[in-house]
């Protein structure tokens, strides 16, 4: 098994990133001007802009750094890509069962309201 920069283990140690307060920051300012805009203020639209496009950038420059690890550092062994794959896997199954959860709901919260309205004879004159 090959290690890097003197570790005994084959997970990646990541370095301190300036990209993630970067980020939550733009955020902030893209959510500010969206309701600055919402209500009609003046900055609100650059503010957004501002925001949207600090956003794309800090999703470059990361995406950036995590390829450069990847593949020109070889920080990313086969258990550290081994768990970037199984993260993903399990967040694109919390996706689904949220979506799953959250329209079940709703679908099951229409049909006793049409059954409710049905049994009191409100719904049939719309529906005939």
């Amino acid at each position: 098994m090959q290690f890097r920069n003197n570790q005994k283990h084959s997970f990646h140690l990541v370095d301190p990133s300036p990209w993630p307060i970067i980020t939550a920051i733009s955020a902030l300012m893209f959510t500010f001007g969206c309701v600055l805009y919402f209500h009609g203020y003046m900055g609100g639209v650059f503010l957004w802009r501002f925001g949207f496009a600090m956003i794309l950038f800090m999703m470059f420059c990361w995406w950036r750094d995590v390829i450069r690890e990847g593949t020109f550092e070889g920080q990313h062994t086969s258990s550290v890509q081994f768990g970037l794959r199984l993260g993903m896997v399990l967040f694109i199954i919390s996706e689904v069962m949220f979506f799953v959860a959250f329209f079940g709901h709703f679908f099951i919260q229409v049909l006793i309201q049409v059954t409710i309205l049905v049994e009191y004879g409100l719904l049939m004159d719309y529906l005939f």
